[in-house]
């Protein structure tokens, strides 16, 4: 029986919302070659998906947060994905903004949160890390207390896990690249022997020594 990771990888493989070019590295804003493409967003227009990734979110949030009192998207990605699992939960959802509105309240936090509550941040993907960490300090400063992040995948990368380790937050995803990788040769996305230079990737991102072709 296939557990809920190896259901979402395969659910994401499907869609192509995690689309695995080894051969042709796909070229980030930073200049670093990735043989990945990442785009959760494909899920809200695939409605099977879409329920079984909210449903999965819903569900982690009970078993891992059970305490919690608000869910807060990130932005923008996490908005659709906090706002369908807080109805699914019957909780107050809000998102938090990159930064302040330049005008109105110029708030950064959108809707209503208390100094204490308990909050659950929403995400829909963790790379490095440093996007979701921003918003559980915005959360922290305005006094919630952050239980935790929810997220549809995660890279698993060195410095996102440092990061999240000196930020004091823990994370827990409905999948991950490990699981991703297997499912994708399992399925005959890539080649059995994609593997391994997909984890070399994963584990150091600007080495590029996993390239074929270089030594």
């Amino acid at each position: 029986m296939e557990n809920i990771s190896q259901l979402i990888a395969k659910d994401l493989l499907k869609i192509r919302a995690v689309f695995f070019r080894p051969e042709e590295p796909f070229t980030w804003a930073s200049g670093i070659k990735s043989p990945v493409y990442c785009d959760n967003r494909l899920t809200l227009t695939a409605p099977e998906v879409r329920n079984h990734v909210e449903n999965a979110l819903a569900e982690t949030v009970r078993r891992e947060y059970p305490e919690a009192e608000v869910l807060m998207g990130t932005s923008t990605a996490g908005i659709a994905h906090a706002a369908i699992t807080g109805h699914i939960l019957g909780l107050p959802m809000g998102y938090v903004r990159s930064g302040s509105k330049d005008h109105g309240r110029q708030n950064q936090i959108e809707g209503a949160l208390e100094p204490g509550q308990k909050v659950v941040v929403v995400e829909d993907l963790i790379s490095t890390g440093g996007s979701v960490i921003e918003v559980v300090n915005v959360l922290r400063q305005a006094g919630a207390q952050v239980l935790g992040i929810v997220s549809i995948f995660t890279y698993g990368m060195r410095k996102g896990l440092e990061r999240l380790a000196e930020a004091g937050v823990r994370n827990v995803s409905l999948t991950d690249f490990d699981t991703i990788a297997q499912v994708a040769a399992e399925e005959r996305y890539i080649r059995p022997e994609d593997i391994a230079r997909l984890l070399a990737f994963r584990d150091n991102p600007s080495d590029e020594t996993w390239i074929k072709g270089k030594e």
